[in-house]
């Protein structure tokens, strides 16, 4: 897993509120057996017409937010069933970090086994990146990890709140193998005794 430490990128706004994750990624994709490709399915049913030309109004098919890694939107994002394939479609996508008055708490927590950040800020300041992403071209902000800190180049600065636990894993890119992998000495040494004993 990737480390996230201090990620700067520019800011698409996904000015919605109870995002699902049927709709992050719909539920025809989620028969692939891999962990990538799913980035080009992201938001699939509001990205593409029916036709299956891009739909220009939905703000992901904006030239301005072309290369965006950081999405904000509106509370409860990511609600709906646990499918770990949203956070997966997210990531493909290019997303590192996602800004929202609240998530809903199990697609959060496969957002952070996976390497990427929710962050929970207040409504009246999710709604100030909203309307900056809208009015600027090239909005950039700024997430420090280190600091729980989020900026942009002019005067907005918001901090939050994250698990002291995941917040360690996220900076050193530990998903759940890797925080087995950091006991393989211990194991090694268990599974020779184990071993021994059993072969006595």
């Amino acid at each position: 897993m990737k480390p996230f430490r201090i990620h700067t990128g520019t800011v698409v706004p996904l000015d919605r509120a109870n995002v699902d994750t049927d709709q992050i990624i719909p539920k025809q994709f989620l028969k692939r057996i891999e962990r990538t490709g799913f980035g080009e399915f992201l938001f699939y049913d509001w990205r593409l017409r029916p036709t299956g030309e891009p739909d220009s109004s939905f703000v992901l098919n904006d030239p301005r937010y072309r290369g965006a890694s950081i999405l904000v939107a509106g509370k409860n994002f990511g609600c709906g069933s646990s499918r770990e394939h949203a956070p997966w479609a997210l990531d493909d996508y290019g997303f590192r970090a996602i800004i929202a008055p609240s998530f809903a708490d199990i697609f959060a927590n496969n957002c952070m086994k996976n390497g990427l950040l929710p962050v929970t800020l207040g409504e009246d300041e999710v709604a100030i990146i909203i309307e900056n992403a809208l009015a600027m071209d090239n909005y950039h902000l700024t997430i420090d990890l280190e600091s729980r800190t989020v900026t942009d180049t002019g005067k907005f600065y918001a901090s939050f709140a994250i698990d002291e636990f995941q917040r360690h894993c996220l900076m050193e890119g530990l998903d759940d193998i890797g925080l087995t992998l950091l006991h393989e000495a211990d194991i090694a040494a268990y599974e020779r005794e184990r071993l021994a004993v059993s072969g006595s």
